[in-house]
């Protein structure tokens, strides 16, 4: 059953939380969701605590190729953190609200920052592959359709009943990623825009890319978007980082096709800036006491 059907949902989002804290010290600030091949980023932490989704009680698992399915605890560079190596997606068949169950543990484990990576496609002719894009907005086609995770009975206990978005991506923290882009060498493939999320696992026709282009979207993809609105809800600070790796069709003469292994290979290319990146930022969270 859906461990997040309306009745019980505190209960087993508390449960699992509960769970958690009484099977680790640590405490962490920042949370990190690990995209499409960036689970690496999980194995940059030292004193780590690993737990495979399925031991968790009331946790979700994940079933895609490049999504590994654990929770590891640690710190990286010396700020406690905790690591979603391997989201769950829509696709899959999950509910929308099984989709961002995690953000809410976070939110009772006390954790204050979220840090959403994704691999997506790119829309924006300026952008190359292997550019590593600020998510300064989003564009919610499927809650447009009615699938936002706030849908049903509002939980006072996380947030309001009407949450503004316009603000989602926090200002400070975007500051900050370029600011630490700059101190890397990143700064030639740092960009930052509009990311349009699509309910998958179909890549786009021609035509659809066209059209989320002309609405203003920079990189396309199949997650993120629920985790950052459930994230805002509960009062998280959010940051968004996109890996593009691989450009959007938009010609119908063209011979390119999308496939999820370009997309692999890509991260595997930019992997360990994009991990440096989050690294150096989160170690200037602590600094900065952004958290």
């Amino acid at each position: 059953s859906d461990p997040a059907s309306p009745g019980g949902r505190f209960r087993h989002y508390k449960q699992t939380a509960d769970w958690l804290l009484a099977h680790t010290k640590q405490r962490p600030k920042v949370a990190i969701i690990c995209g499409s091949g960036l689970g690496g980023l999980a194995d940059l932490l030292e004193d780590k605590t690993v737990f495979p989704y399925g031991d968790i009680p009331s946790f979700p698992s994940s079933t895609v190729q490049g999504h590994a399915g654990q929770l590891v605890f640690g710190k990286l560079q010396g700020c406690e953190c905790v690591c979603m190596k391997g989201r769950f997606h829509f696709y899959e068949g999950y509910s929308i609200h099984t989709v961002t169950y995690p953000v809410r543990v976070f939110r009772l484990l006390g954790v204050k920052t979220l840090i959403v990576t994704n691999a997506a496609g790119g829309l924006n002719a300026a952008f190359n592959v292997g550019d590593i894009m600020l998510i300064k907005d989003h564009i919610n086609m499927p809650g447009f359709a009615g699938q936002n995770p706030l849908c049903g009975h509002n939980d006072d206990r996380f947030g309001v009943r009407f949450p503004c978005m316009s603000d989602a991506y926090d200002r400070d923290l975007r500051a900050l990623a370029k600011k630490t882009a700059k101190e890397q060498g990143c700064n030639s493939f740092l960009q930052e825009g509009v990311y349009c999320m699509l309910a998958g696992p179909t890549y786009e026709t021609i035509a659809e890319s066209r059209v989320l282009q002309i609405l203003g979207a920079d990189a396309v993809g199949m997650s993120t978007v629920p985790e950052v609105v459930v994230a805002r809800h509960c009062g998280l600070r959010v940051l968004g980082l996109s890996l593009i790796t691989n450009k959007v069709v938009m010609d119908y003469e063209s011979e390119e096709k999308a496939n999820h292994e370009e997309v692999l290979r890509t991260t595997d290319r930019r992997t360990k800036d994009l991990q440096r990146l989050v690294g150096q930022l989160v170690c200037q969270l602590a600094a900065e006491k952004h958290l």
